[in-house]
């Protein structure tokens, strides 16, 4: 059986993209018993069981039904919240997509369903010459955008949309997180985004104080489930 993958992405950093994977993975658990949530590149670490993990990882393991060696579902962890280059070149490291590459190749060989979290925004830079885009694009992946809806998120979201498409990646559908419970104009704002992505919504997420990844309602086409 064919691991159905799904790279998702968001319109900046903090805009629901580990809410929305984990309720992936829990909507994927109730078709395929091996269902794994990855996430290549993750900077800003907390303690954890006296260990220093990231947060969205932690969140994507608790979504997962199969548990894996920390080298393979986050294979670079750098402790401070920067963009991942500049993360990596303050921790004395160099991140390449060939290095991200394999460790993915081999949760496919191990799931039934693996959904790949990226870091930021679609053109998140690793180094000097690569992007989280080029891991995608290295996979042949479908994309999942998470747009972040408050000011600006029209303009944010529409350019992401071309450019996952200017990378000759499919962009399978969207998901509406409300992070602002203030942004004017946000139904006016949604059916904007509606008319002008060129891809199904997937889903809309309400403002919550404490979101539940359990409680968000997706509507994933068969051919994800």
């Amino acid at each position: 059986m064919v691991c159905r993958t799904l790279f998702v992405t968001g319109t900046d950093t903090g805009v629901g993209k580990t809410l929305v994977s984990a309720a992936l993975l829990h909507h994927l658990a109730h078709h395929h018993a091996r269902v794994i949530g990855m996430k290549p590149v993750a900077a800003g670490l907390v303690e954890h069981e006296g260990q220093m993990v990231s947060e969205d990882v932690l969140a994507l393991r608790a979504a997962s039904t199969l548990k894996v060696p920390p080298e393979f579902d986050n294979p670079v962890a750098l402790p401070e919240p920067l963009s991942p280059h500049l993360a990596a070149r303050r921790a004395g490291r160099v991140i390449k997509v060939a290095d991200l590459l394999t460790p993915t190749l081999a949760l496919q060989e191990q799931a039934d369903a693996l959904v790949v979290e990226g870091a930021g925004g679609w053109r998140v830079p690793l180094n000097d010459d690569e992007t989280l885009a080029d891991l995608a694009r290295a996979l042949r992946a479908p994309v999942l955008l998470v747009v972040g809806l408050r000011l600006g998120c029209l303009n944010h979201a529409m350019l992401t949309a071309e450019a996952i498409r200017a990378d000759g990646l499919s962009l399978a559908g969207w998901v509406a997180n409300h992070i602002d419970p203030d942004m004017a104009c946000a139904d006016e704002n949604l059916a904007t985004l509606r008319a002008r992505i060129p891809a199904p919504l997937w889903g809309v997420v309400p403002w919550s104080a404490a979101p539940d990844a359990t409680r968000i309602a997706l509507d994933l086409p068969e051919r994800f489930r």
